[in-house]
């Protein structure tokens, strides 16, 4: 548990199935505010526990749910995998995919992102896997967040989301260990 200076105790675990209703309340907040994610999911809980997940964190705020982070096995229709597996000469096997982070409005500014994002590449590379991300081009502080930790931009690549959707992703890997 830490403090963030301003006397509210921070911590980060180990997502539990009991916190999913939680972190949906969260994900409502901050697509009302942000747009994230741009397209709300039918089913949002399914949408956090997606069956390629091989782990989720939540952060708490005094007791509470502030914020969320998971790590999914990496597959070919991914484009930071690919991107950092050409640059690298490794297999997309060996990269796993940092998803669906985001931190409650009222909670931003105490270092949230930054702890979640921690945990989530530890787990990565206790894993033996190294960490990528994408993110919607658009959402520029999420981009300042990663460039900030000390991510490196592969590329920002176009996505077909749908038959006349192209979308503009900038595609992230974690600095290199």
């Amino acid at each position: 548990m830490r403090n963030d200076g301003g006397g509210a105790a921070r911590h980060i675990r180990r997502r539990e199935d009991h916190d999913i209703d939680g972190c949906v309340r969260v994900l409502a907040e901050v697509h009302g505010s942000d747009g994230y994610p741009v397209d709300w999911p039918r089913d949002p809980a399914g949408w956090l526990a997606r069956p390629s997940l091989i782990g989720a964190w939540v952060a708490e705020l005094d007791g509470r749910i502030a914020g969320h982070v998971g790590l999914s096995r990496s597959t070919p229709d991914n484009a930071a995998p690919a991107l950092w597996s050409a640059r690298t000469g490794t297999g997309i096997a060996a990269t796993a995919m940092v998803s669906r982070l985001f931190v409650a409005p009222s909670a931003r500014g105490r270092g949230i992102g930054a702890l979640l994002m921690a945990r989530v590449s530890g787990e990565a590379r206790d894993r033996g896997l190294h960490p990528v991300l994408d993110v919607v081009a658009s959402d520029t502080a999420a981009a300042a967040l990663y460039e900030r930790l000390g991510w490196s931009l592969l590329d920002t690549v176009e996505q077909q989301w749908g038959p006349d959707r192209r979308v503009a992703v900038r595609c992230y890997a974690a600095a290199a260990t």
